[in-house]
């Protein structure tokens, strides 16, 4: 046996040695396994590749749930015999590290233009490495027991060349394509983003009612200049409308209304003049106006609006972009250029104002995205971009999900991932930066020839040309991790022995917030490259919140307590990570409140003690097997425990094995603090301390159902339970390691159905005792006397009464059992099953004194029920507010139920 245990348990003492320890020893290896024996090169593997965090920054909640869960079913596997790899890794996050590179080089006053392409890099590089560094630490510190030696970054040599790869493939088979196109545009980011980089905000803003001059009835067109007051003079029809964005007034180039509403049925077919710019515009009828909306006319601007897109190519309106590519007015703006587009909206209000063009303005509250990264509002743009083909991609995926190929959990979110696959636009992959996978596709500069290749060109493959260059843009980050679960597997060398091992890999664990973000997009990519499914599980965990239900941000006050790193400090990683995992359900988001954390501290704790108690009273001494004990030497507490830990065992593993982690987690916790330690250990302890008593059975018993509940628990807690199993006899622990030590099987010769049903009445009644003895404020110390009337006390106290003496606190020489069923006069009683226990006042109070407090505590809360019912039948009941009257029933109603059960208490008194 190891030295004794610390009286408390300190995580800080123990988890950085340990994980040194796992790691120097490579238990976190499948060559490890293999070699232990514990797991065969052809049997069961498990394989999960975590998903890659970002290198912008540190660790928050949402990645230690996510490596909580992962680990968890990691050890889990492992300790079940699989050949296991969990693969670590982190992410370039093309946006979100420029973005963090620029403001870094702000500070220098330098642009990344200043720099040029190949030393930005250099320093996002640069950059990088610091950052890494750090998130691989607190990957560390959250215990996770990943193979390091695997870890991969996205723009890895080998990474970098799968994303070649699976670019190429994809452009050859048609799936890849440039042109232009609606996107989302962000002007701090100088980029396009991804749908699901925009991020939906509420604005309170206006709705600007505003109206155009109609050619006709003599006038043909402004004779005044813009802004003179008078350019619409002469004019006497005009067509109104409303819009959010006055400012893509000067894009516009056609006005739509519906082709059945009557208010412009006159109207269809005519021209309208453009203000500002003086440019005639047809108004078309279209069914995708909404005539509820506004006027039910709109002002449609094709190159800056995806509805307006689609009015205008169907009624072949120009496209007039008038952004430039960092959010100011160009040239076709006319008198505007050069303006911010919010400068300008107010300039042309002024001027629609000042000409008469300017109706009414409303207060208007609607959503405008956000980028993602950044946060500036995002402008749809016409843009010249790479785009994958979705809908072929899309259809196999919905496939994949449909047949049971792969399986989503919850599997509500199944109809939610048919839902966005059903409606999938073309995913554009291009973006505007310097940090990332560049594009591998080439132009000649003499032929014109176009061509995608894995390898950098050393001539044009069309004419030979030396002359040519590569895109300038690169690939949108979700392209590459689309392809993790492969790509680091060693794709696309196919005789990989990782990939041929582990591919397809077991599990996705994410949030449910990025299952159309990433696991769609790596479902999509591993159909088409791989022809497989990239897992066959997808867990989706919820958001974490505060315990108020607010989504946690940087601008709390208090959001420093929710950092990992100090949780971890404060509390431990056990406690977070027991935390994170048993406090929600799958798909659910969970409200984390410091109290949990501090709880799974003070659990941790619990068993650190328990096994302390243990090991002290265990000594030195090898504990016999209980094997050789044989049944005879057991009491019916031995029984009832060595029976409960196999169903334990048996119902975590299902649970486990049906992803119900958190239940499981809370199974385990709830059978060591109540029913091994709160029980079993107190029930021991009279066969421990005892003299003469049979202390070998109780010592083996204690150390065998401790030594499998630390397996049970060890995927949840790994450091305290690694360390628990480590001071344990030897003959108790099989392996060299708790992490890699089996996972307990069920052993039915040990369920004891009699003795759980047993065992339960007994707590029950000592359980109906102790309620009885709060009740009347007996001292801990003080013995009481008890009668037991028929049904199974007989059996009871012949072999369980010193048990049930000394849990219950009775006096052994007033503790009887009769064979009367009448009650008993003065007593308190506790009733299981077909027994009675009698528990006589006159040992448990001063029974006059108690009558009397009684009596004086019944009158007072009489005379504030009468008071209560007097204000409850008067006009109170109709003149105060509802909610306050409904308080003052609730209150009449507890009063009633406290004065029964004063009552009661009178009644076993006499009086």
């Amino acid at each position: 046996m190891t030295e004794a245990l610390s009286k408390t348990y300190d995580p800080g003492e123990h988890e950085g040695r340990l994980y040194d320890w796992w790691e120097r020893e490579g238990y976190f290896k499948p060559e490890k396994l293999i070699e232990l024996g514990t797991a065969s090169p052809d049997g069961k593997r498990f394989c999960i590749t975590m998903p890659p965090p970002n290198v912008t920054g540190i660790l928050h909640l949402g990645h230690a749930i996510t490596a909580a869960i992962e680990d968890l079913v990691t050890r889990y596997h492992r300790m079940q015999g699989a050949e296991t790899l969990f693969l670590p890794g982190s992410d370039h996050a093309g946006i979100a590290t420029q973005n963090v590179v620029e403001r870094e080089l702000a500070k220098e006053g330098l642009t990344r233009h200043d720099l040029g392409r190949e030393t930005f890099v250099a320093r996002a590089w640069a950059w990088k490495a610091v950052t890494h560094a750090r998130i691989t630490d607190q990957h560390r510190k959250l215990g996770i027991s990943c193979d390091w030696d695997r870890e991969r970054f996205t723009l890895d040599e080998s990474l970098s060349r799968a994303v070649r790869t699976a670019f190429v493939t994809l452009y050859e088979r048609d799936l890849i394509y440039r042109g232009p196109y609606m996107v989302n545009w962000c002007p701090r980011c100088e980029s396009a983003i991804s749908d699901l980089e925009v991020e939906p905000h509420e604005h309170a803003s206006y709705l600007w009612y505003i109206r155009y001059p109609i050619v006709g009835d003599g006038w043909d067109g402004p004779t005044a200049a813009w802004g003179s007051g008078h350019w619409a003079e002469g004019a006497t029809t005009f067509i109104q409308m409303a819009t959010t964005r006055p400012e893509t007034i000067l894009g516009d180039s056609g006005v739509a209304v519906h082709p059945a509403d009557e208010r412009w049925q006159a109207l269809i077919g005519k021209t309208a003049f453009l203000p500002a710019v003086d440019r005639p515009i047809p108004v078309v009828a279209d069914d995708a106006v909404k005539p509820e909306f506004g006027t039910g006319a709109v002002k449609v601007t094709p190159a800056h609006d995806p509805t307006d897109y689609e009015i205008g190519m169907r009624h072949g309106l120009a496209q007039i972009s008038v952004l430039t590519t960092e959010g100011k007015m160009n040239a076709a703006a006319g008198p505007y250029e050069g303006l911010d587009r919010f400068e300008c909206r107010k300039a042309i209000v002024a001027d629609f104002e000042k000409e008469g063009l300017l109706v009414r303005v409303e207060d208007y509250t609607h959503t405008i995205g956000h980028c993602q990264r950044c946060d500036t509002i995002v402008e749809p743009m016409i843009s010249t971009q790479w785009f994958v083909r979705t809908k072929p991609l899309a259809e196999k995926a919905i496939r994949a999900v449909g047949s049971g190929e792969m399986h989503i959990v919850p599997d509500r979110f199944e109809k939610v991932f048919y839902h966005w696959m059903e409606n999938i636009r073309d995913w554009c992959i291009s973006r505007q930066l310097w940090w990332g996978h560049r594009i591998p596709v080439w132009y000649c500069d003499d032929c014109g020839k176009e061509w995608s290749a894995v390898e950098d060109p050393s001539a044009c493959p069309g004419c030979g040309s030396s002359h040519y260059h590569q895109d300038e843009d690169v690939l949108d980050t979700w392209f590459s991790s689309g392809l993790w679960p492969f790509s680091t597997l060693g794709w696309p060398d196919t005789e990989a022995p990782d990939l041929q091992r582990f591919f397809p890999t077991d599990m996705r664990e994410t949030g449910y917030d990025i299952l159309f973000f990433w696991v769609a997009r790596e479902t999509m990519l591993s159909l088409e490259l791989m022809g497989r499914v990239p897992y066959h599980t997808v867990y989706l965990h919820g958001l974490i919140r505060n315990e108020h239900g607010e989504k946690i941000s940087k601008s709390m006050p208090d959001a420093w307590k929710y950092d990992p790193l100090y949780i971890i400090d404060e509390y431990g990683t056990d406690a977070l990570r027991y935390t994170l995992a048993t406090s929600s359900t799958a798909g659910n988001d969970m409200n984390l409140d410091l109290r949990r954390i501090e709880g799974a501290r003070n659990f941790a704790n619990k068993i650190w003690q328990a096994t302390r108690f243990i090991l002290m009273n265990v000594g030195d001494e090898p504990t016999a097997s209980l094997d050789d004990l044989g049944a005879a030497h057991l009491t019916l507490a031995d029984r009832w425990i060595l029976s409960r830990v196999q169903s334990l065992t048996a119902e975590v593993t299902r649970l486990m094995d049906d992803n119900q982690y958190g239940e499981a987690g809370r199974q385990v916790r709830d059978f060591l603090w109540d029913e091994f330690c709160d029980w079993y250990i107190e029930a021991a302890k009279g066969r421990l301390y005892g003299e003469g008593a049979d202390r070998a059975t109780p010592k083996a018993v204690l150390v065998a159902v401790l030594e499998r509940a630390m397996r049970l628990l060890h995927p949840f807690m790994p450091f305290v339970t690694e360390a628990i199993w480590q001071a344990l006899p030897e003959g108790a622990r099989q392996g060299p390691a708790l992490i890699v030590a089996r996972w307990p099987v069920v052993d039915s010769a040990w369920i004891d159905e009699a003795a759980e049903r047993d065992m339960a009445q007994l707590i029950a009644m000592v359980q109906g005792i102790r309620a009885i003895r709060s009740e009347y404020s007996v001292e801990p110390s003080h013995r009481i006397a008890a009668t037991f009337a028929a049904g199974w006390a007989e059996e009871l106290l012949a072999s369980e009464r010193e048990v049930l003496i000394a849990l219950a606190r009775l006096d052994p020489e007033q503790t009887a059992i009769v064979d009367s069923t009448e009650p008993m006069a003065q007593s308190a009683s506790v009733v299981v099953g077909d027994t009675v226990v009698y528990l006589p006042l006159a040992g448990l109070v001063d029974l006059e004194a108690e009558r009397a407090r009684l009596g004086k505590e019944l009158a007072n809360l009489e005379a504030r029920i009468v008071a209560s019912e007097g204000r409850l039948a008067g006009p109170f009941a109709q003149r105060a507010p509802a909610d306050v009257v409904q308080r003052e029933r609730d209150k009449l109603l507890e009063m009633r139920v406290e004065a029964a059960r004063l009552r009661e208490q009178a009644r076993r008194l006499g009086s």
